[in-house]
């Protein structure tokens, strides 16, 4: 039992250092910011196709569309901290833990990986989810596939949005704590895009959730 615990701990916390490093978290304690290297000089083009981090990226079998692809160049040459493979990473555990939270209700929780817009969906449906005495047990069973299908720099101001192709149980609660809708024991798939947003070079380190819509 307690080398089960120690396993489970270990397995928390590594997690929770992805998500960390990759989608940030508002903790009222930021570190300072990275000091990045100076701008490189403005031209039509973006880095090119050999950089490191794109093929980094594509020898590990985390590949994006085509379409993004221009994005994720340009986006590494402006932020050479940023890695492909690490956000995916980052990316799905953003996507269970902002779920997870959704389906709880947890509000707080939801407001430190949220953009505004996203954020007042979410509250709208929770809210009334509670006034009609219903509370949702669903689970995230597995994500069977996670893909960057566009990628843009704006400015600074980097845009990615992640394709995930995941199997949910769900499952909908009257206050009695009947089952009312769904099934715990059929996972319906689903297919999700998600868009994350970012000001690169800003204190904030979050990777902000500002949009979502079905695949």
């Amino acid at each position: 039992m307690t080398v089960e615990i120690v396993l489970l701990a270990m397995v928390a916390l590594f997690v929770g250092l992805r998500l960390y490093a990759v989608l940030g978290r508002r903790t009222g304690h930021e570190q300072q910011p990275v000091i990045r290297p100076a701008e490189p000089a403005a031209g039509p083009e973006p880095a090119p196709a050999t950089d490191a981090g794109a093929d980094r990226a594509e020898r590990a079998g985390l590949v994006y569309e085509d379409a993004a692809a221009r994005g994720i160049r340009a986006l590494i040459a402006a932020d050479s901290g940023f890695d492909v493979a690490r956000f995916l990473d980052g990316a799905q555990a953003a996507y269970r833990l902002i779920l997870e939270a959704f389906w709880r209700g947890d509000e707080q929780e939801l407001a430190q990986f949220v953009g505004d817009e996203v954020r007042g969906s979410f509250s709208a449906a929770i809210a009334a989810r509670e006034a009609a005495g219903h509370s949702l047990d669903n689970r995230l069973v597995s994500i069977e596939r996670a893909v960057i299908e566009d990628a843009r720099l704006e400015g600074r101001t980097a845009t990615i949005v992640v394709r995930f192709d995941a199997d949910i149980a769900a499952v909908t609660r009257n206050r009695e704590g009947e089952v009312v809708a769904g099934s715990l024991t059929d996972a319906v798939p689903t297919h999700d895009l998600w868009t994350f947003r970012r000001v690169l070079g800003s204190d904030d380190p979050n990777w902000l959730l500002v949009e979502t819509d079905d695949a």
